[in-house]
């Protein structure tokens, strides 16, 4: 597989950008304790995106892991995960506000710390959307890449603070032309009262053609008509 491109994203950064079909992104914390907030788009069409309820309940989980497809709201594969060094990737806990941010690390300002200061992930949404013609409306559900979340017997949610080791992996492979959002903003369910300063390698690689034996494909039932409904799409077009 050939790189195509690589990038780091930093504690509190963003980033967003269009990456077409049939390519890997290779997610790599390079510290322990990582947690990349991300929104997926369709990118021809910004009104099909991930759709959390339809993506959890059609393939029987309230995590993601290798096997997994991130599901449209048009029933179709935006996105696959291929490899997983986890197990478990966060669907249920959403993103950092500016009031959560402030009330658990403390107030910061860009006046005073200029790049240093502690952002959210809703801000950090809200101007990579605004960047790609959307808004503060589009804001929806997230995955937490490398973050696990788990409710107990009571329903309370608890975040695995060790879940999360330096050089954990997950890669993506893209089913449509996504708009990949990105916000590297802590777990809201972190319970470090220290803003956590991991960054993440991103990398885009060239991937093979899906087959009839692919695991994605053929994880669930539910699964292979969604990628036969992203192939019908394609067809249509002549893509």
């Amino acid at each position: 597989m050939s790189s195509i491109w690589q990038t780091s994203v930093r504690a509190g950064e963003k980033w967003s950008g269009v990456i077409r079909k049939g390519r890997l992104i290779r997610f790599t914390a390079l510290e322990a304790g990582a947690n990349l907030s991300a929104m997926i788009f369709h990118a021809k069409d910004l009104t099909e995106r991930y759709n959390m309820p339809d993506s959890l309940k059609a393939q029987y989980t309230a995590h993601l892991t290798r096997g997994n497809t991130l599901m449209s709201d048009n029933g179709r594969v935006l996105a696959s995960i291929v490899e997983d060094s986890l197990g478990w990737h966060d669907t249920i806990s959403g993103y950092t506000t500016r009031a959560l941010t402030d009330r658990k690390y403390g107030k910061t300002t860009y006046q005073e710390l200029r790049n240093e200061w502690h952002r959210s992930g809703q801000e950090n949404f809200a101007v990579e959307l605004t960047r790609n013609g959307l808004g503060v409306r589009d804001l929806s559900p997230v995955v937490n890449l490398f973050s696990k979340v788990y409710c107990d017997d009571e329903g309370q949610m608890h975040y695995a603070t060790e879940h999360c080791p330096a050089g954990a992996t997950v890669v993506l492979r893209t089913e449509m032309d996504v708009l990949l959002v990105l916000s590297n903003t802590p777990n809201p369910l972190d319970p470090r009262t220290v803003y956590p300063s991991v960054p993440v390698n991103i990398e885009v690689l060239e991937a093979e053609a899906v087959n009839d034996d692919d695991y994605c494909l053929n994880f669930r039932p539910e699964n292979k008509r969604a990628f036969e409904n992203t192939w019908s799409y394609h067809q249509l077009l002549g893509l």
